[in-house]
């Protein structure tokens, strides 16, 4: 900073040349890449590409949008790497392809589709919540919000939940239990990759429908139960061998969390394996990036919601009768915390 005097003769101090505003303004601007990528999606643009490229009046045609609306939708896809552009012909890039499109099995569309209609819409109120607490609540959302809801959150965690399933050890496990397991995605993985154990999803009951269309979709209703429960209010069905909590720790208070281990503690016999997957930070909650970010959308969306720390979860353990093994990596900032009941 630099000490100046203004038209007054008062001194001031006016910001040091060398210091760019380049990286707030490319900040503040990223909420534009993400609508644009939003907007291409609920209009069907990598759809539209997906079995052969297009040029402008083709694409047009096949999205209903206007000449001029097409190319302002696909030159910003452009620009951030999710088209390419071959003289006047647009494709899709390989990312686009693999994940946009629907044709192939790991979608991230109804991710897309909820960051749209749920995340965005509540983070216009993050300033509220993080005064007052949030305006609303996922557990208080209608049915039609509740699938958005669910169906984005499976579509974002396939690729963890296909990370555990690969290299978490479960050759010991008979019977999991998976704790707020959501649409059942997290049992089903682990199911489809050992097929000696079996499951029970504890969830909500306004989501143990869709967990149950979802494992029966999939062939596995003989193996994965679905039980309606509320976390914080019921005891935890009894006669597991292993326990998952995946997703479940940010939205609690560090509290609320140590009565849920003590509670998962009680649910099952010594020996039995804990499994805690999260966005586990480091002392500062500042590493990984993407996990001081998430506390954000925890914050607008659930009262207690935010991220915590290995220490924090180690300390916990410690407290509620589990012994603290390992933490691994699994996939992108998710981490998966092990313990075992002592």
């Amino acid at each position: 900073m630099t000490a100046v005097e203004d038209q007054h003769g008062v001194p001031v101090t006016a910001p040091d040349r060398a210091v760019s505003p380049a990286a707030i303004i490319e900040l503040v601007s990223g909420f534009r890449a993400a609508k644009f990528l939003m907007a291409a999606t609920e209009i069907g643009v990598f759809e539209a590409l997906a079995d052969a490229p297009a040029d402008l009046a083709g694409l047009a045609a096949r999205t209903g949008l206007t000449r001029r609306a097409a190319r302002i939708c696909a030159d910003a896809m452009v620009a951030i790497g999710l088209l390419v552009r071959d003289g006047d012909a647009y494709r899709n890039s390989d990312v686009a392809a693999t994940y946009l499109t629907g044709s192939t099995d790991v979608d991230l569309r109804p991710f897309i589709r909820f960051s749209d209609r749920i995340s965005y819409p509540a983070w216009d109120g993050l300033a509220h919540a993080l005064r007052h607490g949030p305006r609303d609540q996922i557990t208080d959302l209608d049915p039609e919000r509740q699938r958005s809801f669910s169906e984005g959150v499976e579509a974002l965690n396939a690729g963890p939940a296909a990370a555990l399933a690969a290299r978490a050890d479960f050759t010991a496990s008979r019977r999991l239990l998976d704790v707020g397991g959501g649409t059942g995605s997290w049992s089903i993985a682990v199911a489809r990759s050992h097929p000696h154990l079996s499951a029970t999803v504890f969830e909500l009951p306004q989501v143990v429908g869709l967990a149950r269309e979802r494992i029966a979709a999939r062939g596995l209703a003989g193996r994965i139960g679905v039980v309606p429960g509320d976390v914080l209010a019921d005891e935890l069905p009894t006669g597991h061998d292993c326990c998952l909590l995946a997703n479940v720790v940010h939205c609690f208070s560090a509290e609320d969390n140590r009565r849920l281990l003590a509670k998962a503690r009680r649910a099952v016999e010594p020996g039995a394996r804990l499994l805690l997957v999260d966005y586990w930070t480091d002392p500062t909650h500042t590493r990984p990036v993407i996990a001081a970010l998430m506390a954000g959308e925890f914050a607008v969306n659930i009262e207690h919601g935010d991220v915590y720390s290995s220490a924090e979860a180690r300390a916990w353990l410690a407290d509620t009768g589990w012994r603290f093994t390992a933490q691994d990596p699994i996939d992108g900032a998710k981490s998966v915390i092990v313990a075992e009941a002592v």
